[in-house]
């Protein structure tokens, strides 16, 4: 329990790290931003508590937003998300549900299943992040645009991601 507190509070100072220093700068095409600090919250163990996953994404906006000076806007969005987090890990659970301690990664839970969790979850967080952002009605085929091409940077992001932590359970 003490080592996947710690594991889980070393992500999170890294991913504000990353995010807030590096991420932040990177635009491709002037359209989509990454904002892979989601995965802290999608890589959650699945039996968390609502409330303190809705505590730990407000904590995480709040430093993004300390960084990117957005007023609210990744604490909101990310909250938002931790908030229906539980409702579509229910929505896609497996017919004999989830395994005690089970993490919704790739590797525990099959490449499907995690498509469809995490492309669901990053679309709606993306969404509120720049429809909040841009805030009119009038902009929502931009919005649209702008979620979408996020998406799918933050998808492949974590994807490779995904490949690179892979554990083995060969000795």
């Amino acid at each position: 329990m003490i080592s996947s507190s710690l594991s889980i509070a070393v992500r999170f100072f890294v991913l504000i790290i990353l995010q807030g220093l590096v991420l932040n700068n990177v635009h491709v095409f002037g359209v989509a931003s990454t904002y892979f600090y989601v995965i802290f919250i999608l890589f959650l163990p699945i039996e968390f508590n609502r409330i303190v996953v809705m505590l730990l994404a407000f904590a995480l906006g709040l430093a993004i937003d300390l960084f990117s000076s957005s007023w609210g806007l990744h604490t909101f969005s990310c909250v938002f998300m931790a908030y229906l987090r539980p409702t579509l890990l229910r929505f896609i659970a497996p017919r004999d549900g989830y395994e005690f301690n089970a993490v919704p990664n790739w590797h525990e839970m099959g490449f499907v299943w995690f498509i469809t969790y995490s492309s669901i979850a990053v679309f709606i967080h993306h969404f509120i992040v720049h429809f909040v952002e841009a805030f009119r009605f009038s902009e929502f085929i931009n919005v649209l645009g702008r979620t979408l091409a996020s998406t799918l940077f933050t998808m492949l992001l974590l994807l490779i991601f995904q490949l690179f932590s892979y554990k083995s359970n060969r000795n």
